[in-house]
C-alpha cells in the first residue's frame, strides 16, 4: 500500500516558507505544539480547504509578529482544523466527543480554551454582522458588536487574535464578493481599526485604516497612491540625503542610534489633507525619518540636533514621551524645513517603538507552566478604555453617545436572562443592573440569581456573568442601599434613583403632616370651607401640595395660616417715605436701599439672603430697613397688604462679610453621619453656628446654621453635603 502523500507538497510555496517560518521563529518551548499544530493545518489544506487555511496561516504569521505566545499560534493554526472536526475521522488521533476536548487532549487546555473564545467571539460577530430582525441602523449594530465582543474576552489575546484575522481578511478582501466590500471595509474602520488604536497596536491600525479606506474612497485612494508613486524616485533622493546627513551628525554627537524611513501610510495622509486644507505636498509625513536611541536623554539631544540642522516650523513640535497618549504611545514629533521641503521627524527609544508597533502585545509574557504575568492582570483596565473612543471613529456620530459619569471609569457587561447586554460601572451590584433594567425593578428588587446561583445583593458582577432579579410585587428600596459602607450601589444612576425615592417619600410625610395641621387650624378658625388653591396662592405656593409640605416642614406656621385668613395686623405708625431715586448705601452688610441715605438695615432671620439673591426692603418701625429675599413667603404676605412700605433694594460692596444661611439635610440615620457631614462643611472652610437633629425611624433631619460669603459658596457645600454616604438630599431653607 502505497503511504498517503505529504501535505507539504500540495502547499503553494509561499504557505510553506510562512509555516516554515513560523515554526522556526517560535521560542524552543513552543516549538512542539505549534509544529504539531501546523501539520493539522497542511494536512486539512492538502483535503482541498485552501482558502480557510492560508487564512489561518497569514493569521499566525501576524501574530508571532506581534510577539505572541505558542499557545496563541496554534489556536489560530487549529481554526480550521477544528471547525471540520468529525469524530469519526481518521485524520483525528485520541479522537473524542468534542473538538474542544480532542484539542486539550492534543495541544493542551489552554489551547483549547483560547480556540474556544475565539471561536464564540467569532460567531458573535457573525451575528451582529448579519440582520438581527430588529431593523437596528449600522451604528447600533456595530455599537452592540463592539459590547458583545468586549463581554465574551475573557482573555485579551482572543482581541489580538480578532485584530489580525481581520488583517488578513482585509488583506483578501479583493476576491470576495463586490456587495460585501463596502460593508466590511466599514466595519474595519469603525470597529476594528480603533480597537487596535486603543490596544496601541499601531502596525495593523495603520494596515487596517488604510485598506478600508481602499475601498471606501477609491478614487481619493488611488489618487493619493499615484502622487506618491509619481513623486517616489525624488522623495527617495531627497530622504537618503537627510538620513546622511542625520547620521553623520549622530556620530559626532557620539550618539548611537538608527535611522530610517518611515512608511507613508495614505488613509493618515488623507486626513490630514483633509483636516489642515492643504494639498499633498504640504503634508508633512510624506517625507519623514524615524531615529531610534537607546535612552530618553538621548531623544531630546537628538531632537536638539534636528532643530540645529533644519528650521523647525512652528506649531508642528508634540512630546509624547513627557505626556503620552491614551494608548501609551510615546514619541518626539517634530516638523522641519530642510532645502525648502517639509520633514517630519519621528525620535523614541527602542523600547518605545517596540511598544508603538505592537501595542500591549509587546508586554504579553508567559511564565513556566502557563501563567500570565500578574502586571498584565490590568486587562481589564485596557477593556475599558475602549468604551471611550469616540474620537477615534472617523465618522463623527458612529455610535450612539455613551454617558459620561462616574460609569466608565470602568466597565462590566452582563447579561439578561434573555441575552440583552447590560453595560455597567465595575463593582456594579445586582440592584444596579436592576436600576438599570427598570427604575420601578430595583425598587422592587429583593434577590437576585447570577449563572443560576441565589447571591446576595452586594455581589460584585463580572464580566459576562447572566442576572436574574427576584422582584416583589410591590415595595421600596431598602434603606441599607444607601450605606457606602455595605457597598450595595455602585452606578451613581442607582444611587440617584433611591435618593429620590426616599424624598419623595419624606416629601409625602410632610405633605400628610401638614394637611393634619392645616385641617386643626381651619377648623379652630371656622374655616373649614376655605378654597385651598387661593390659600396656597396667597402663602405664596405654587401648588396645595407645596404647600402642605411647607406646613408639615415648619416654614408655614399656623399663626401665619391664621394672619392670611382673618388679617388683624394693628396699623403701623407712619413713617414718611422717600421719593424715587438712586440707590444708596448706608450699611455695614453691603445693601443698597433706593432713595435712603445711611438707613440701617438688617437682614432679615425668615429668609436670611446671601448675595447674589435677589432682595427686597421692608420699611419697619423701629429697626429701618429689613431685608428680605424676594421670594420670601413672609414678604409675600405682607406685600399683600403693605405694598406701600417696599423697597427696592441690591447688594452693594459687601467685601468679604459673612452672611447667615440655613441648610436641611434628610439621610439614613447611621453612626457617624454627624460628623461625616460636619467634615463636609469644614472642608469649605464653613463656620457652622448651631446644628439640630431629629432622628425618626431611622432617618434623620438635620438643620445646620452657618456663615458664608456667597450664594456659589453654600451651593458647594450643598454640592458636597449631598456626596456623604446616606444622604438623599440637602437643600437650603
Amino acid at each position: 500500500m502505497n503511504s498517503a502523500p505529504d501535505p507539504r507538497q500540495t502547499v503553494s510555496a509561499q504557505s510553506l516558507l510562512t509555516i516554515e517560518a513560523i515554526t522556526s521563529r517560535c521560542a524552543a518551548a513552543d516549538k512542539p505544539v505549534v509544529a504539531a499544530a501546523a501539520e493539522h493545518a497542511l494536512a486539512l489544506r492538502a483535503r482541498g480547504f485552501t482558502a480557510e487555511v492560508d487564512l489561518d496561516i497569514d493569521t499566525a504569521g501576524i501574530l508571532l509578529g506581534m510577539g505572541l505566545d505558542g499557545a496563541v499560534i496554534a489556536a489560530v493554526l487549529l481554526r480550521s482544523v477544528a471547525e471540520h472536526y468529525r469524530p469519526d475521522s481518521s485524520a483525528f488521533s485520541k479522537a473524542a466527543v468534542s473538538a474542544a476536548e480532542w484539542l486539550a487532549a492534543n495541544f493542551g487546555s489552554e489551547v483549547a480554551r483560547l480556540q474556544q473564545n475565539a471561536q464564540k467571539a467569532r460567531q458573535i460577530e457573525a451575528l451582529a454582522a448579519g440582520d438581527d430582525g430588529r431593523g437596528s441602523t449600522p451604528a447600533a449594530r456595530l455599537e452592540r458588536l463592539r459590547k458583545m465582543l468586549l463581554a465574551m474576552a475573557e482573555d485579551i489575546r482572543v482581541v489580538f487574535i480578532m485584530l489580525a484575522e481581520r488583517t488578513s481578511m482585509m488583506r483578501t478582501l479583493f476576491a470576495a464578493p463586490a456587495e460585501a466590500h463596502r460593508r466590511t471595509a466599514r466595519d474595519t474602520m469603525d470597529l476594528f481599526a480603533p480597537l487596535a488604536n486603543r490596544l496601541g497596536v499601531w502596525q495593523l491600525k495603520w494596515e487596517l485604516e488604510d485598506l478600508s479606506f481602499r475601498y471606501l474612497e477609491p478614487e481619493r485612494y488611488q489618487r493619493i497612491a499615484r502622487l506618491l508613486d509619481e513623486k517616489r524616485a525624488a522623495r527617495e533622493r531627497f530622504v537618503a540625503q537627510v538620513m546622511e546627513k542625520l547620521k553623520q551628525s549622530l556620530a559626532e554627537a557620539g550618539i548611537d542610534g538608527e535611522v530610517s524611513g518611515r512608511p507613508k501610510h495614505i488613509y493618515s495622509i488623507w486626513k490630514k489633507m483633509q483636516k489642515k486644507g492643504v494639498d499633498f505636498d504640504a503634508v508633512y509625513d510624506i517625507r519623514a525619518v524615524r531615529v531610534l536611541v537607546p535612552t530618553v536623554l538621548d531623544c531630546y539631544a537628538v531632537l536638539g540636533l534636528v532643530h540645529d540642522l533644519w528650521e523647525p516650523i512652528s506649531g508642528e513640535f508634540d512630546d509624547y514621551i513627557a505626556k503620552p497618549k491614551a494608548n501609551r504611545y510615546r514619541s518626539l514629533h517634530t516638523a522641519v524645513a530642510a532645502d525648502d521641503q517639509a520633514l517630519e521627524v519621528q525620535i523614541r527609544t527602542y523600547e518605545m517603538h517596540r511598544e508603538a508597533e505592537l501595542g500591549m502585545a509587546a508586554h504579553w509574557r508567559y511564565k513556566e507552566g502557563g501563567r500570565a504575568d500578574k502586571a498584565l492582570d490590568t486587562k481589564i483596565a485596557w477593556l475599558r478604555q475602549v468604551l471611550d473612543w469616540k474620537n477615534d471613529l472617523p465618522v463623527a456620530g458612529a455610535f450612539p453617545e455613551i454617558l459620561k459619569s462616574g460609569l466608565f471609569d470602568g466597565s462590566i457587561y452582563a447579561l439578561t436572562p434573555q441575552g440583552r447586554i447590560v453595560d455597567l460601572p465595575a463593582g456594579s451590584t445586582p440592584v444596579d443592573f436592576a436600576y438599570h433594567i427598570h427604575t420601578d425593578l430595583g425598587h422592587r428588587c429583593r434577590g437576585a440569581k447570577v449563572d443560576g446561583n441565589i447571591v446576595p445583593l452586594n455581589y460584585r458582577l463580572q464580566n459576562a456573568q447572566t442576572v436574574e432579579i427576584i422582584a416583589a410585587k410591590q415595595g421600596g428600596p431598602s434603606r441599607d442601599w444607601l450605606n457606602h459602607e455595605q457597598r450595595y450601589l455602585a452606578s451613581s444612576r442607582a444611587l440617584a434613583k433611591v435618593r429620590h425615592w426616599f424624598k419623595q417619600q419624606y416629601i409625602e410625610q410632610q405633605i400628610a403632616d401638614g394637611r393634619g395641621i392645616l385641617e386643626k387650624e381651619l377648623a379652630r378658625l371656622g374655616a373649614t370651607g376655605q378654597n385651598l388653591e387661593k390659600l396656597a396662592n396667597a402663602l405664596a405656593c405654587h401648588s396645595v401640595d407645596e404647600m402642605m409640605a411647607a406646613i408639615g416642614r415648619g416654614e408655614i406656621t399656623p399663626r401665619q395660616i391664621e394672619l392670611t385668613l382673618v388679617p388683624h395686623v394693628p396699623p403701623m405708625e407712619d413713617v414718611p417715605l422717600p421719593m424715587p431715586g438712586h440707590a444708596r448705601g448706608g450699611s455695614s452688610a453691603g445693601v443698597l436701599v433706593v432713595g435712603m441715605n445711611n438707613i440701617a438695615t438688617t437682614l432679615a432671620k425668615c429668609c436670611k439672603p446671601v448675595p447674589p439673591d435677589a432682595i427686597v426692603g421692608f420699611v419697619s418701625k423701629a429697626r429701618g430697613v429689613t431685608v428680605h429675599r424676594a421670594d420670601c413667603f413672609n414678604m409675600n404676605r405682607l406685600a399683600s397688604t403693605q405694598r406701600e412700605r417696599l423697597m427696592q433694594a441690591g447688594w452693594g460692596n459687601t467685601g468679604a462679610a459673612a452672611f447667615s444661611a440655613d441648610i436641611e439635610v434628610l439621610a439614613v440615620d447611621r453612626q457617624g453621619l454627624l460628623r461625616d457631614i460636619s467634615e463636609a462643611i469644614a472642608r469649605e472652610k464653613v463656620n457652622v453656628t448651631a446644628v439640630n437633629t431629629i432622628s425618626k425611624n431611622n432617618q434623620a433631619s438635620m438643620r445646620f446654621a452657618m456663615e458664608i460669603t456667597k450664594l456659589d459658596h453654600l451651593v458647594r457645600v450643598l454640592k458636597m453635603v449631598e456626596e456623604v454616604p446616606g444622604v438623599i438630599s440637602a437643600t437650603r431653607r
